[in-house]
């Protein structure tokens, strides 16, 4: 799990649920591209978007050479470093540990070594990839704590939107779900999330 000193900036760069809802305190907030990662609806979730024996799917980072994610960066005060550090880990207790990458802005311009909270294949918690129709499934059917596993995916894909974004494995579930975008906004510089789901 990744360290952060009292000395760091502390940026959190969020690609799930933290991109429409971050509940904590931030002095700053914007749009972020980490390069060399894609989002997936990968990791299981038994705490939030599901319960044990029915878990819904929530998002993951998985490495691509030549992909990008964007999400948002939030740019945390010194004072509240400890209090936000304790939320987030206890908010991403379910199989996520903390890791560094590299934010770029929309234009292309690194400007800090964001944390971001990314669950990987060995934990418990991972369901992987899976057919279109089966995930969809999973997901409507799917409620935890946090709300139903659906609404989920339809906020994170009105968030992207919102944010300028295209994610093609996000968007053809929300799609498969019911969601209905608009045009995609104009967006400066950058390029679009690409890659479909695969299987």
């Amino acid at each position: 799990m990744a360290d952060v000193s009292d000395s760091d900036e502390l940026w959190i760069f969020g690609y799930g649920s933290l991109v429409w809802r971050p509940d904590f305190p931030h002095v700053e907030q914007r749009p972020a591209i980490a390069r060399g990662w894609a989002r997936r609806l990968w990791q299981g979730s038994t705490d939030h978007r599901g319960v044990p024996g029915s878990p819904g799917r929530v998002a993951t980072l998985v490495p691509m050479s030549g992909a990008e994610v964007w999400g948002r960066a939030f740019r945390v005060p010194a004072s509240d470093r400890a209090q936000v550090l304790a939320r987030l880990d206890h908010r991403e207790k379910g199989g996520y540990d903390r890791v560094r990458v590299p934010l770029f802005d929309p234009l292309g311009r690194t400007f800090a070594a964001g944390l971001a909270y990314l669950a990987n294949a060995d934990n418990p918690e991972w369901l992987g990839p899976a057919a279109l129709r089966d995930m969809v499934a999973q997901i409507q059917r799917s409620r935890g704590p946090s709300g139903p596993n659906d609404l989920y995916v339809t906020e994170l894909a009105q968030a992207l939107y919102e944010l300028g974004a295209h994610d093609a494995h996000v968007f053809e579930l929300a799609s498969a779900l019911g969601w209905r975008p608009g045009p995609p906004p104009p967006r400066e510089g950058g390029r679009t999330d690409e890659g479909g789901l695969g299987e």
